[in-house]
């Protein structure tokens, strides 16, 4: 059970109960991802790893879940005037991905550095884009503008509760498929994934120990977890773009703090040569930010000798120029 008698009372917190109202939503439309594994890597680990592929999801990472399940959820005013998100790029192409599919107007907040491959994607789906400059500007008022001169809705990439819902469902998928383990590790961005992660973790598996894993040039979720409080930092730089937020949401902090056991981070460097090993051993891409908490575990930040564990890799949207260029670094 989640204590949040200490949380705000003007947030409804998701519980398990709205992840699984979650799977029945978005069944037919999300895909049921596959879990890989490696000997290879498990010697690496000295465990035994599952790996829940989200960068095989639609749209190519695991935010279509939550996308998809946020838009279900909308009455039929609300589906009319349409819905405004902000993200780098992977909630940007899920909600515009699962709006198209619902018959749903989007509009997009987007950094102009976002990846091409994440602006190619998002206009594809029909989604209109707004740019901005992530480190002048600020992306949530210029959402929030939009929302009101649109009467549309606000989804935000994390901190709603229906978005949360949703991304509980892979690791619900993890747990469903492999069985109790003794450890989760989760990327950790703005905490939708790692909050939903520990609702259904807490449900299936209670003994498992949760892990985040940020970005070491961002690591407010460490930060916040060991204040007790969000903390909020400078628009960090690192090749994790799905990382790169100055604070964790409000509905995920007050579910991590009593869920989560640690955060830990890795380094940009870490992140590359755990992309190689996916690309060289396992023959899949995944993306830097997608990397994250199997970084902690193949490059020994996190020790997890003789354990179960289960690792989400959260999306592959690398364009090939970039992908090839960081392979190629050395």
């Amino acid at each position: 059970m989640i204590d949040t008698s200490s949380a705000s009372a003007s947030l409804k917190l998701p519980t398990f109960a709205d992840v699984e109202a979650a799977r029945e939503r978005i069944s037919g439309a999300a895909h049921r991802t596959p879990v890989l594994t490696s000997r290879t890597a498990d010697a690496m680990a000295e465990a035994s790893l599952f790996f829940k592929a989200e960068n095989l999801q639609r749209a190519g990472a695991f935010k279509f879940r939550g996308a998809y399940n946020a838009v279900a959820a909308l009455d039929e005013f609300s589906r009319r005037n349409g819905v405004v998100a902000f993200s780098s790029g992977n909630h940007a192409q899920a909600l515009a991905d699962a709006a198209r599919l619902q018959g749903v107007p989007a509009t997009i907040v987007m950094p102009k550095d976002a990846p091409e491959i994440k602006i190619a994607a998002t206009k594809a789906y029909g989604a209109e884009i707004h740019f901005y400059d992530r480190y002048t500007e600020d992306r949530e008022a210029i959402s929030r503008r939009l929302a009101a001169e649109r009467s549309a809705t606000l989804v935000p990439p994390f901190d709603h509760p229906d978005v949360i819902a949703g991304q509980g469902t892979a690791a619900l998928e993890l747990i469903e498929e492999v069985g109790e383990l003794d450890l989760i590790v989760v990327p950790l961005g703005g905490g939708g994934l790692l909050a939903g992660s520990a609702l259904s973790a807490r449900a299936l598996s209670p003994a498992c120990r949760i892990i985040g894993v940020e970005p070491e040039a961002g690591n407010d979720g460490q930060q916040s977890l060991r204040k007790g409080e969000v903390v909020r930092i400078p628009a960090p730089k690192s090749i994790a773009d799905g990382a790169i937020v100055t604070h964790v949401g409000d509905h995920n902090f007050a579910i991590l703090k009593h869920t989560v056991h640690d955060i830990v981070t890795v380094t940009d460097a870490q992140l590359v040569e755990t992309m190689r090993f996916f690309a060289e051993r396992m023959k899949i891409i995944v993306e830097p930010t997608g990397c994250l908490a199997a970084a902690a575990v193949l490059q020994g930040v996190l020790r997890c000798a003789g354990a179960r564990v289960g690792i989400l890799l959260s999306g592959g949207n690398v364009d090939l120029k970039t992908f090839n260029e960081l392979l190629s670094a050395r």
